[in-house]
């Protein structure tokens, strides 16, 4: 029989004895479809034996009549001809009967439920809702309304009749045309297996599920492509085949869905399509398929990209239906190309792949509106969710590469997205998320876990605990900023990167006050503007390649603070065993003219000084930046990056303004200081990035 997500069929005996003790409608129908079950089980077996179950489905459908089914209603006519498949023995069109009954059924609760709420009748409307079915909901998609919550909202007067109404239908039309694209794949699956009753129960399923859209449809494409699609269906029930119908229903969607739902599937389908040839070149080489395990990760990606157009094609299609119906061909290819793989009938090369994968990529940018190709931090938190989830589908087949390379995958989404927001406007989430992605300790990161090769149990708590930080990060940045908002995000993140620099500059600069010294803060300037130049030529890089330069981030980040840390070491020695020490204790004048002439070495470790102590904020700067702007467009975080400049070279200027008025003697000692509070720092900051990575032991 064809799965359905309804009532429990466990129910059934419970409910078949409530008929006749003023039982509600919901318990009456779903007797009827049980009993329908029961008949259409012991049909296989002897027509005899069907007939009690039969008489006892008409018995609880005479009685939910009297409750007052909608007019006209085909139930009587399906009981009919399913008594008649019994008598013939017919097991195809019994099936198909049942499916008609049911459908007829939803149909009525369907029309009953809205008929209630139009009619202020809270109680039947209630009664009524609950003869239903819901469909598979995930991640990927799931309802833009909750009936049931909007009837309970609408009796405590939160809703108006007109807000609940919206609500109700938005649930029951998602949720039956899901359901009706469910069948569909259910009918082409059972004629290929040659299931001759089921085939008919689907097709059947997939005419009464269409009767319950056809007043949408018809509302959205009009009477003429109603009457096509009607007799599409009317041909798939006498054995036409599916592909009419598909065609008919292209891009029709009953319950549009609101516009910051089409962003999030639009940032989902970009982002799923993105990851599809990553993972196909990982488990395709040499013409042939390598790793198993990774095609079946790209497939998976792409069937999320394909759900994730299929949600918005009918959007699509109103802006250019050319151009979403080659889309709708290259989503199609592709996915013939990754079945064609996992079956060997054809490999095709990775970058054959990647190159469909951006072909359609940019024809899907070409028809999407400028809002929807925004970052979208909820479609981010969507997409690395399924990453984690291959994770663990990967550590359960012992294929720990795999799963690290998932984890890889997700922390370059969550870094070159949503922690833009998360480092302004959530940054308490920023830490134990990166733990709980590296090599954190309580709880253990993933990193760690899987480089020790972990069991699964371990794995899924350490998932699970990233998973529920998660959640609570994207509700705290979920939402629309408005452009300050933006601005602002911007400008804290720039003001933020820049202190440390500044506090560098201030104490290097600092020793370099005196006559004979000036010379060398020439270098670190040097230094400086390149690493300023550097960050925006990383900034423009990142544009057309984010995920790759993110999973990167952090071991960026830790190398080059290496790097600063011990080109500040050799600095500060050199400053204190050839200034503070032997040019002021036996007469520096005495040591001008070698000091002066200093070689080429110390120009160029002063230059990559500055160049090291700006361009590691600068990197995280540009990637955070690069995150904004998809977001939020490039206006509102050019104004933030200049008042956060503006900020830094403020704190700059008086820091600098404040050293000139220190007497030599006193500046010396100062600047030792700071010297070694900034190196205190830098230290603190690269062991926690090593730390991150997993280059430095956690305890």
């Amino acid at each position: 029989m064809v799965r359905s997500p309804g009532f429990l069929g466990a129910l059934c005996v419970f409910l078949s004895a409530s008929v006749g003790l003023g039982a509600t409608p919901a318990q009456l129908a779903e007797t009827v479809r049980g009993e329908l079950a029961d008949a259409q089980l012991q049909l296989m077996l002897s027509p005899e034996s069907a007939r009690t179950p039969l008489s006892r489905a008409e018995q609880a459908y005479a009685e939910l009549a009297m409750q007052g089914l909608p007019t006209p209603n085909p139930i009587q006519g399906a009981l009919g001809r399913a008594a008649q498949a019994v008598q013939n023995g017919d097991e195809a069109t019994f099936a198909a009967a049942k499916a008609q009954v049911w459908t007829a059924l939803l149909a009525a609760g369907f029309a009953r439920t809205t008929e209630a709420v139009r009619a202020g009748d809270a109680q039947t409307a209630s009664q009524w809702l609950v003869v239903r079915e819901f469909r598979q909901a995930t991640r990927f998609s799931r309802p833009d309304a909750d009936a049931t919550l909007a009837l309970r909202r609408w009796q405590q007067r939160e809703l108006s009749p007109a807000e609940a109404l919206k609500a109700v239908r938005a649930d029951l039309l998602d949720t039956y045309g899901a359901r009706l694209n469910e069948t569909l794949a259910d009918v082409a699956a059972a004629r290929a297996q040659d299931f001759s009753a089921r085939a008919a129960e689907a097709a059947a399923l997939a005419q009464g599920y269409f009767g319950i859209l056809a007043p949408s449809f018809e509302a959205q494409r009009g009477a003429a492509a109603l009457r096509q699609a009607q007799t599409a269906l009317t041909g798939l029930v006498q054995g036409d085949a599916v592909a009419p119908v598909q065609t008919a229903l292209a891009g029709f969607r009953a319950a549009p869905l609101s516009e910051a739902e089409q962003g999030r599937r639009a940032g989902q389908l970009l982002r799923f399509l993105s990851l599809v040839p990553v993972e196909y070149a990982r488990g395709v080489r040499g013409g042939v398929v390598a790793a198993d395990l990774e095609l079946r990760e790209a497939i998976s990606f792409q069937e999320a990209a394909t759900a994730a157009f299929a949600d918005i094609q009918g959007e699509l299609r109103t802006r250019d239906d050319a151009a979403t119906g080659r889309a709708a061909e290259l989503v199609a290819n592709l996915t013939q190309t990754l079945d064609d793989a996992s079956k060997d009938a054809a490999v095709a090369a990775p970058d054959e792949v990647r190159r469909s994968v951006q072909t359609l990529t940019e024809t899907l940018q070409g028809v999407m509106p400028a809002a929807w190709l925004r970052q979208n931090s909820a479609a981010d938190f969507d997409v690395i969710e399924e990453a984690l989830s291959q994770l663990e589908a990967a550590v359960a087949t012992g294929a720990y590469a795999q799963a690290e390379n998932a984890r890889i995958e997700a922390y370059a989404i969550l870094e070159s997205g949503p922690e833009a927001k998360l480092t302004a406007f959530a940054p308490q989430f920023v830490p134990p998320i990166e733990n709980l992605f590296w090599y954190g300790q309580d709880p253990k990161g993933l990193a760690y876990l899987l480089s020790r090769h972990a069991p699964l149990t371990e794995v899924q708590a350490s998932r699970a605990a990233l998973s529920a930080q998660l959640s609570q990060a994207q509700t705290a940045v979920s939402g629309d900023k408005a452009p300050g908002s933006v601005a602002t995000n911007a400008a804290i993140i720039v003001f933020r990167e820049g202190l440390e620099a500044v506090l560098i500059l201030a104490s290097l600069l600092g020793s370099l006050k005196m006559a004979s010294m000036k010379r060398f803060r020439k270098p670190l300037w040097v230094g400086v503007w390149s690493a300023l130049l550097a960050s925006a030529v990383t900034y423009l890089a990142l544009r057309g390649a984010l995920l790759a330069f993110a999973q990167f981030g952090e071991k960026l980040e830790a190398v080059v603070s290496l790097v600063a840390i011990v080109v500040l070491l050799i600095i500060t020695n050199w400053f204190f065993h050839d200034t503070y020490w032997t040019d002021w204790m036996a007469g520096f004048h005495k040591k001008k003219a070698r000091i002066l002439g200093a070689g080429v070495g110390q120009f160029v470790g002063l230059a990559l000084l500055g160049f090291t102590s700006v361009y590691r904020e600068g990197f995280e700067t540009a990637l955070f930046l690069q995150a904004l702007v998809l977001e939020a467009g490039t206006i509102s975080v050019l104004i933030g990056v200049a008042l956060g400049l503006a900020a830094t070279f403020a704190v700059g200027f008086v820091v600098f303004q404040i050293q000139t008025k220190l007497p030599y003697k006193k500046m010396l000692v100062v600047t030792a200081v700071m010297l070694g509070g900034v190196l205190l720092v830098m230290v603190g900051n690269t062991a926690h990035a090593l730390q991150v990575v997993g280059w430095l032991p956690t305890h």
